[in-house]
């Protein structure tokens, strides 16, 4: 069985062709598999750990080709359900100059949504070592209900659980709906990550997103205070160009920076990262049994710019998953950079 087991929703992305167009103004798309949770899955496994994805898709074509896009990437795909009834759920990306994305969404439902407590595969779970979701199955019913179900069964059966809300406002009835719900879960979790913008919109009265960048120093305050009201045992925000925020423990915390690339597509970077921040939990030990073991703050460097580096290497390439980069490149790239 898998060491990390991801659930949440999978889908198609469909990718502009070209740079600082919006989605109806491109002249054609490049589709990519998908999916917040199943990036991570694909990535914990191209970093040479095992991953199992849990989720629904629609028994079609798309769905078919997830299955076997995550399968040939190494991850187990047995808990996987298929809706004979509801189709696949379908993301139209367009991409600005810098890489930055917007979204428009096909769901209408589409299977994730309709995610049922029955069809989930408990055993997958508790086989496990640590247990990754994320917000967009908790927006609708029954996948909310089947979300906190699968959250109760890692919890008991000792697992470590992390949690990436992975943000995205056109699927939530509000903003203020959508930083409630993400708050009320946080506290499930035992490692959070946030990029920059979520901690900003969770951690302040702004109701607009994205919204604006802010000092290193503000960043460190906002993480700070998130931590000592929420209180998970890791909190990690990414910042793009200019790197990551950890905290852990009582009241540690480090920045790593940024390592520089040519971004052509942000998408899936912050999945990335997470793959192999969880990766290097479990390299180093520090998931052990339910628990998160402090780790010294040179250990945790190291785990940070590893996943600094994956998260910089999926922005050189379209999509998220085909983006996402193997062990062996990590590592040739991490060579380059240290060679400049």
């Amino acid at each position: 069985m898998a060491e990390i087991v991801c659930l949440g929703e999978a889908l198609i992305d469909f990718v502009a062709a070209e740079s600082g167009v919006s989605v109806g103004e491109a002249s054609g798309f490049l589709r990519a598999p998908g999916g917040a949770p199943a990036n991570v899955a694909v990535g914990v496994a191209r970093m040479g750990r095992s991953s199992a994805f849990l989720g629904k898709v629609g028994d079609d074509p798309f769905g078919r080709f997830l299955e076997s896009t995550f399968a040939s990437a190494g991850v187990d795909t047995g808990g996987m359900v298929f809706d004979p009834v509801h189709r696949t759920g379908l993301a139209f990306v367009s991409l600005a100059a810098n890489g930055e994305r917007d979204f428009c969404f096909f769901r209408n439902p589409s299977a994730d949504m309709t995610y049922a407590p029955a069809e989930l595969d408990r055993a997958r779970i508790q086989a496990g070592r640590i247990f990754h979701y994320g917000s967009i199955t908790l927006i609708d019913q029954p996948a909310q209900t089947t979300t906190l179900a699968a959250i109760e069964t890692a919890r008991a059966a000792g697992l470590l659980l992390s949690y990436d809300p992975n943000l995205r406002p056109p699927l939530w009835p509000s903003l203020a709906e959508a930083r409630t719900r993400i708050l009320e879960t946080v506290s499930y979790a035992d490692v959070v990550k946030l990029n920059e913008e979520e901690l900003v919109f969770l951690m302040t009265a702004d109701d607009n997103f994205p919204v604006e960048s802010v000092s290193t120093e503000e960043c460190r305050t906002l993480a700070q205070n998130f931590q000592r009201q929420y209180h998970p045992r890791l909190l990690a925000v990414t910042r793009g160009p200019k790197g990551s925020h950890v905290r852990w423990g009582e009241d540690n915390s480090l920045d790593a920076p940024g390592l520089p690339v040519k971004a052509v597509d942000t998408t899936g970077a912050g999945d990335g990262f997470v793959a192999a921040l969880l990766c290097g939990l479990l390299e180093h030990g520090l998931a052990q049994s339910g628990a998160l073991v402090d780790p010294s703050r040179d250990l945790l460097t190291q785990i940070m710019t590893q996943a600094n580096a994956v998260g910089a290497l999926t922005t050189t390439r379209k999509g998220a998953i085909p983006a996402l980069p193997t062990r062996e490149e990590v590592a040739a790239f991490r060579i380059a950079q240290t060679a400049l």
